[in-house]
């Protein structure tokens, strides 16, 4: 079990170099992502639907 408890001490000791981003930056970057995924997610969506209604105005024809 050496292996096991040697490389969690190698994981903690990494996790202290980490340089976290502050409370202010995580909850700017969520909000952006946020926004973005939306954005896009609306985008998508009225490609979609534009695309399904020239479909069904030339099966229609």
């Amino acid at each position: 079990m050496p292996n096991i408890f040697s490389f969690l001490n190698e994981v903690k000791e990494e996790l202290l170099k980490v340089a976290w981003p502050s409370r202010e930056q995580t909850i700017r970057y969520t909000i952006l992502v946020v926004l973005v995924a939306v954005v896009v997610g609306l985008f998508l969506g009225g490609l979609d639907y534009i695309l399904t209604a020239i479909t069904a105005f030339f099966v229609n024809r």
